[in-house]
């Protein structure tokens, strides 16, 4: 993926809390009479991180696990913690920490987006003081947006962008249809506020949405290529937005730039361990899509899963994924981090599609049938928004009568319900496969709808 961003760990001095706050007073006054950073937009930046990513909010309390910084690492550098890296017996396998500034990045070269944390290690919950936010809003994920994966006549140099049609009259100002054809220019920003100008255009047989002039110039200028997306959003001032996620792909060679892996490696748990020791505050960089397990994981859902969760060897459970996997390289060297809770669960995948999942997560990452914060919300229907804006369906799931999508599973008789019919305890015990079907698709059932479900069992959960 892209550009990494990782060796610019920094430790401060340990201060008082009222020196600390003068300090973070003053660095943003600064940063604003300068102008050396625009702040890039909440939900754009969240839109393009993925709906399953979301970042603490300033002055809470954190768990810190340097065994999942060192992971990011690893995926990014194509390179895991060698026996080269000397052990830090100060640094526990989780550092409590309070979140002291959270601020959004975008790579100006490649769009790739990160967070910056700075974290203030603390012994316990009453070395909480409050962190003034200066006026700074909590990050959002936009309830408007629209994402496509490109294919090769997305990215042709004589082709355009076609977007689904209620993705075009949901996002895109409307069109005058007594037009021949229904044109207009859609002017949208992106991540570092540039502006792009797309001709959208509703023509062909059968009639399409499609962006023409200045989408070619948009492709060659982001590099974009078969695989990557592209996401539109209308945010909270009704701005139209873009923005775009790059494909997970094999990276043969690091810039020169870039640091060797041993030495970000050192570098990150050389801060940590330093912070740790002197209680002072240390800066992190956190890339959701290199990365898929967060790291900074708050104190609430951690206690949750390890105090509010019984787990036992056997138990069934659920879990959500949105991307693939950028790799496979795992620290978990148990002389190094001994008593980690970092993914300290081994697990076996129902399905043969799952077998490229990794075997080990963290508790914080699962949902047993004692939660009731994804699977439950499924059966009762809250959380289908969620799965509508997940994949391009807002509206269709609400009204599946009207829409004619319906969201169903299979259990393991091989029988096919639709998703609500059961209590949650029977729903999590026997539910073997989840899938969205069109509306193409739930008119084939009553000939061959049975076949084309049983088959995607094969696949795990398929939504």
């Amino acid at each position: 993926m892209g550009t990494t961003v990782e060796g610019k760990i920094k430790t401060l001095q340990p201060q008082q809390p009222s020196t600390l706050l003068e300090e973070m007073k003053l660095l943003k006054e600064m940063q604003e009479q300068s102008g050396s950073r625009k702040s890039i937009n909440s939900e754009l930046w969240h839109a393009c991180a993925g709906p399953l990513v979301s970042l603490p909010q300033l002055g809470s309390l954190v768990y810190y696990f340097p065994q999942g910084h060192s992971e990011q690492v690893a995926v990014s550098t194509r390179r895991s913690a060698t026996s080269q890296i000397p052990n830090y017996p100060n640094l526990p396998s989780q550092l409590m920490c309070q979140v002291h500034n959270v601020t959004l990045h975008a790579d100006k070269e490649t769009d790739e987006i990160y967070a910056q944390m700075s974290l203030q290690p603390v012994t316990s919950e009453k070395d909480v003081f409050p962190v003034p936010d200066f006026g700074l809003k909590p990050s959002k994920h936009p309830s408007e947006f629209f994402c496509k994966t490109l294919t090769a006549s997305d990215t042709s140099t004589h082709g355009g962008f076609s977007v689904p049609r209620r993705a075009a009259e949901k996002l895109f100002p409307p069109l005058d249809y007594t037009m021949q054809p229904p044109t207009q220019e859609l002017v949208v920003r992106d991540l570092h506020d540039n502006t792009w100008t797309f001709r959208h255009i509703y023509r062909g047989q059968p009639k399409r949405h499609l962006l023409t002039t200045g989408w070619s110039l948009f492709v060659g200028a982001k590099r974009l290529k078969a695989g990557d997306s592209v996401l539109f959003i209308r945010d909270e001032k009704s701005q139209l937005l873009v923005g775009v996620r790059r494909a997970n792909r094999q990276q043969a060679t690091l810039p020169s730039s870039v640091l060797s892996a041993d030495s970000m490696h050192i570098g990150i748990l050389a801060a940590a361990a330093h912070a740790a020791a002197n209680r002072s505050s240390f800066t992190i960089f956190y890339n959701p899509r290199a990365c898929p397990s967060e790291f900074v994981v708050p104190l609430a859902k951690y206690r949750k899963a390890i105090y509010g969760t019984r787990i036992s060897v056997g138990m069934r459970f659920g879990m959500m994924f949105e991307t693939e996997e950028s790799g496979k390289r795992r620290d978990l060297d148990p002389l190094r981090w001994p008593g980690s809770k970092w993914r300290n669960l081994q697990v076996e995948w129902d399905e043969p599609g799952c077998v490229d999942k990794q075997n080990r997560v963290s508790p914080w990452e699962i949902e047993t049938p004692e939660s009731l914060f994804i699977f439950p919300s499924l059966t009762s229907g809250l959380k289908r928004p969620f799965l509508e804006c997940m994949f391009g369906l807002e509206g269709l799931l609400n009204d599946p009568r009207g829409s004619g999508w319906k969201l169903v599973y299979v259990d393991y008789e091989n029988d096919v319900l639709l998703v609500g019919d059961d209590p949650w305890e029977e729903f999590v015990g026997c539910v073997r496969c989840i899938r969205i079907l069109s509306p193409a698709e739930v008119q084939q059932m009553s000939e061959e709808g049975m076949k084309l479900l049983n088959s995607a069992t094969a696949h795990g959960i398929n939504i």
